[in-house]
């Protein structure tokens, strides 16, 4: 855990309206001191945390195949199907809904299994991995309202 780098003056926010509390290089110690704040009785409605330096992060989760492709695309496919097939099922009789059921996932399925390879063949190899995409910041900064900054400042520092 990185400490928190406190800002004893409060810098006012380019809005002008704002000041800032204290900085952190992590969330989710920014997200603890206004957790802190609110457990301590401070009204955090007036309470920001603003993220600067804003980038991606492509973190890649593996080799991607078409047998890879076929198997997500079938697991999409079947939510998909399951959906189809509760609306369907609503409207039938007797056992026969379960084979609404069955039946609407087993298509859902192969379907998209079918969608899932094709789409990843057409790509003709350009992107041969699955990844996962988050933001991320550099900095986090916890803001208040300027009316709220000398209460702020005394609730942080009772730490």
């Amino acid at each position: 855990m990185t400490e928190p780098k406190f800002t004893p003056t409060p810098a006012a926010s380019p809005a002008g309206a704002e000041h800032r509390l204290a900085s952190f290089a992590d969330y989710l110690d920014a997200q603890r001191l206004v957790d802190r704040m609110s457990d301590e009785g401070f009204p955090v409605e007036h309470v920001r945390i603003i993220g600067d330096g804003v980038r991606t992060v492509e973190q890649v989760t593996g080799r991607m195949t078409r047998g890879r492709a076929a198997v997500a695309g079938a697991s999409g496919g079947a939510w998909f199907g399951l959906l189809f097939g509760l609306l369907f099922a609503v409207f039938t009789v007797s056992a026969a809904w379960l084979w609404v059921l069955f039946g609407s996932l087993l298509i859902g399925a192969v379907w998209g299994a079918v969608f899932g390879f094709v789409a990843h063949w057409s790509t003709l190899g350009r992107r041969d991995f699955s990844s996962v995409m988050t933001l991320r910041a550099q900095r986090y900064d916890v803001y208040v309202d300027a009316s709220h900054a000398s209460a702020a400042t005394r609730y942080h520092q009772l730490d």
